[in-house]
């Protein structure tokens, strides 16, 4: 079966309020974000479908790397299976489960990668949060298919196309997140702010990139 594997990646969305932010950092000096990171028994905007059970075994099976602290993820995914800790960002510290729900609480690492993630989410920029795995599907049907027993759960990583649909999360006092119903995307806007901030930081380190920093956003020409 392990011919017919492939990388499959799923997308939620999510949100963090810039105030919030700021109070998290004073209150631990860390980043952190809970929020829905799975979803199992639910047709996703892939159009696939991860049974419980095997989601189940797979946080399972992470839960020694989160242990460890080497459930890392990356900013943005690479076309690889490999996680490349230069381009590391966060941390996945603690996973529980909420009915079909796999909720899990992120640390965002004051690493090259993580620093950026850190203005993006004081910007107020959306992004998601994104699962990385290798198995096989099965089709269900109407275009549809089923995760298969194979399937490996790699990492979490942070990425810029966030989906429309499902759900988004919110940090709270003191860690707490509570889920909401996804708003509207101001597409144009929030690319603006993602190339204002890589400005900003390409400024402070003093690097002259000349006319490559000028980043497309979208709606504009």
């Amino acid at each position: 079966m392990d011919s017919n594997r492939k990388l499959l990646i799923d997308v939620l969305t999510f949100e963090v309020r810039p105030e919030i932010i700021a109070e998290s950092v004073h209150n631990t000096g860390k980043v952190l974000v809970q929020g829905v990171i799975q979803r199992a028994n639910a047709l996703n905007q892939n159009k696939r479908v991860y049974p419980k059970k095997i989601l189940a075994r797979e946080a399972q099976k992470y839960m020694q790397l989160v242990q460890e602290r080497r459930s890392l993820g990356e900013l943005d995914h690479p076309e690889s299976s490999v996680i490349n800790l230069t381009n590391a960002s966060h941390l996945i510290t603690e996973l529980h489960w909420e009915g079909d729900d796999l909720v899990g609480t992120v640390e965002v690492l004051s690493t090259p990668a993580g620093n950026i993630l850190k203005s993006l989410f004081q910007a107020g920029v959306r992004v998601g949060i994104s699962s990385r795995g290798l198995g096989s599907v099965r089709e269900l049907g109407n275009g549809a298919v089923e995760v298969q027993e194979d399937f490996e759960i790699l990492c979490w990583d942070m990425v810029s196309n966030p989906s429309t649909q499902g759900s988004f999360m919110e940090q709270v006092t003191e860690g707490v997140l509570t889920e909401g119903v996804n708003p509207s995307i101001r597409a144009s806007n929030e690319f603006q702010k993602v190339n204002e901030i890589i400005l900003d930081i390409f400024s402070s380190l003093n690097y002259d990139c000349g006319e490559k920093c000028e980043l497309p956003v979208r709606g504009r020409k």
